[in-house]
Formats: structure tokens, sequence, C-alpha cells
């Protein structure tokens, strides 16, 4: 089994160890052996997503990147210099299917939670459907990260067609590189839809 390239984004209080061979498969810790513990520890739910594209392999740390205010909030943020280059073709298609794998997954999610998910100690928390709209406008606003422009109000799959499309051309020259951009769509999408598994009831 080959095994799959993972780095780390170290923040002073949180960790985040990322797959680049497979975007999405990314989780946090307080320390970087809490992260890749935990990476480990989803390493079954992820593979669902992608069933037809595992297995993942074993995890080989290549290198580290310092995090910053976002990643210290909660969100991978750091570029190395893996996204230096260009995706090529190939695996430009792989993340495609890798994306689109994400988007149905988390449809599938919406459309068997309740709408109400349970709330944390002090009550708080969004339901299902604020949860599905946040994560609607943080895609249009990724969007122009990789030169789409989407309007408001614009309907959800005309927006997904919108990115994939323009992903599908490559994302040089925009403000985010091919491969990050992915990552970071794939792993929004993919950590809210497990946040609405974990909170439904």
């Amino acid at each position: 089994m080959r095994s799959t390239d993972v780095y780390l984004e170290v923040g002073k209080k949180r960790v985040f160890a990322v797959s680049l061979d497979w975007p999405g498969w990314c989780r946090q810790g307080k320390t970087i052996e809490q992260a890749i513990e935990e990476l480990e520890n989803y390493r079954a739910r992820y593979e669902k997503i992608v069933p037809a594209l595992g297995p993942l392999g074993e995890i080989s740390v290549i290198g580290e990147v310092d995090g910053d205010g976002t990643t210290e909030f909660g969100a991978p943020n750091i570029l190395g210099p893996w996204d230096e280059f260009p995706a090529s073709q190939a695996n430009r298609l792989r993340q495609m299917e890798i994306l689109v794998s994400s988007w149905t997954y988390f449809d599938n999610v919406i459309k068997k939670a309740p709408a109400n998910l349970a709330k944390g100690p002090k009550g708080g928390g969004r339901d299902r459907d604020e949860v599905a709209a946040h994560v609607q406008e943080a895609e249009r606003a990724y969007g122009r990260k990789i030169g789409v422009r989407v309007p408001p109000r614009t309907p959800w799959p005309q927006q997904r067609v919108e990115i994939l499309n323009r992903l599908k051309l490559g994302a040089e020259g925009a403000g985010w590189p091919q491969e990050y951009a992915v990552r970071r769509i794939v792993w929004h999408v993919i950590d809210h839809a497990w946040e609405i598994e974990d909170k439904s009831v």
C-alpha cells in the first residue's frame, strides 16, 4: 500500500494534519501527535466518502508550515512549497472526482438530518439549514479565490457547476493555487457534513 503525504500546519494552540493526496482528509488537535491521531481516527469515515478511490495509504509526514490567526480560529489556511507547482491533468481530474463526492455526501447528510441539531452545553450552535446556508455562502466566497464571481442568490447547483468548471481548467493565476483550493473547499464541505452527522438527534 502506497503512503499518503500529510503536512502539518502548526499554530500556537492548534495543529492541523492535512492530507495532500486526499483533499478533505484533514483533522486538528492541540499537539502534532493529537492531530495525526485524529486524522487516523477519521480514516474509515473519510473512506466512506471516496469508496471508489481508496485505500488511503499509511500517513507520511512530509513537512510543516507555521499557522496564523485563521489556523487558531479553526481552519487550515497556509500554503506550502508543495503548492507551488500546477497539478497534472490526471491529478486535477482526480481532485474533481473527490470534490463531487464530497458534495454528494454532504447533500445526502442534509437529506437524512433533522432540522434541529443538538446544541452545545450552553445552547449554542446552528441547525441543519443554517449550516447548509453557511457552506453555500462559503463556497461562493471561495469561488472568488479561484477567479469565479458567483452572484448572490445563484442556485447552489449552478454555483457548484461554475466552481467545478473553473477548477477543471486550473486555478493558476488566481488567489489560491489549484490543489490548495480543492483541499480548502472539500475540507469545509466534509467538516460540516460530519458536524451535522454528529449533532443529529
